[in-house]
């Protein structure tokens, strides 16, 4: 049951549940006709919330974005349900997830995601300031020691903490010049060295 988390099993058994109901409900022959169709529509009711829920779960999980890497060696990001590109690297060591974001001039870190990968975002010092869709900010310029995409590998990689508030962690033009050639194509974005 390690591939079942809490959710899947309550979905399963709320859809047991409404099964073995209804064999109840049909083997009660002396029940009064307006409570087994009572009965019935709540099952009916539960069993549909249930594969809402499920929907929802299979949705969710096939809307992943997978990084994959081409026989070139190229990097291979499908275009997400919103329209971007995400792609997870791991920093110094730590998966983090970003948004790729052609408008972004440096790697530009959640506070959350600089804490995760070693960097105390208390103890930085926001002396930059940085032009956002929300207005300006501040930002703290860091060094990140490694940087992993793929089979690609870069070291001493600079990149910036943002010191507002930021939903996602952004993969900005800084580190994408690193790669050959950007191209977004076909509802992939492809990077190649």
């Amino acid at each position: 049951m390690a591939g079942i988390d809490t959710a899947h099993l309550i979905y399963l058994i709320v859809l047991l549940a409404m099964v073995a109901g209804w064999f109840f409900m049909h083997s009660r022959p002396n029940m009064n006709k307006t409570l087994q169709l009572a009965a019935v529509w709540g099952l009916i009711f539960t069993g549909a919330a249930a594969g809402v829920g499920l929907w929802q779960d299979i949705t969710r999980d096939s809307a992943r974005q997978h990084l994959t890497i081409s026989e070139e060696g190229d990097i291979v990001l499908p275009r997400g349900r919103d329209g971007h590109y995400y792609l997870t690297a791991q920093i110094n060591g730590a998966p983090v997830r970003f948004v790729v974001d052609t408008g972004a001039s440096d790697i530009v870190l959640t506070k959350s995601d600089a804490a995760r990968i070693g960097i105390d975002p208390e103890g930085l010092d926001y002396l930059g300031r940085a032009g956002t869709a929300n207005g300006e900010t501040r930002t703290a310029f860091v060094r990140l020691d490694e940087v992993v995409v793929g089979h690609a590998v870069d070291h001493d990689v600079p990149a910036v903490v943002n010191d507002g508030i930021m939903s996602q962690s952004l993969l900005g033009m800084g580190y994408l010049q690193r790669w050959g050639r950007i191209e977004i194509s076909g509802g992939e974005l492809r990077l190649s060295r």
